[in-house]
């Protein structure tokens, strides 16, 4: 038990450093967009049609309403690692969390334990 609780602990440690090196974070997603304005004689009317864009857009939450911003490619690179950080930052916490869960059970168990 021991040796288990002290392997937990070192994963967990792990876990904690790892943490420390995610970067800024940024909710929401990314899509990146073709539109056709619908204009007679238009480049998107043509055949075959060359519709508008790419345009690239983050959309995210702001008080419970989707909120849509247009980026610049620059722009858009950046919120694509901001909110892969993001990802990677839940993915941690929820494998902290499973480690402490295993934790919490050895510790319980070993503190019930009459010595």
């Amino acid at each position: 038990m021991a040796d288990d609780l002290a392997r937990l602990r070192r994963r967990y440690q792990t876990l904690a450093a790892r943490l420390a090196k995610v970067g800024f974070i940024s909710p929401g997603s990314l899509v990146v967009r073709s539109t056709y304005c619908g204009k007679p004689g238009c480049r998107c009317q043509a055949d075959p049609p060359q519709p508008h864009g790419p345009y690239h857009q983050w959309t995210h939450k702001v008080a419970g309403k989707t909120v849509t911003k247009r980026l610049s490619a620059a722009e858009a690179t950046r919120y694509a690692e901001w909110i892969a950080n993001k990802r990677e930052l839940r993915r941690l916490v929820e494998e902290m969390e499973a480690v402490s869960r295993q934790a919490t059970e050895l510790i319980l168990r070993r503190d019930a334990t009459p010595r």
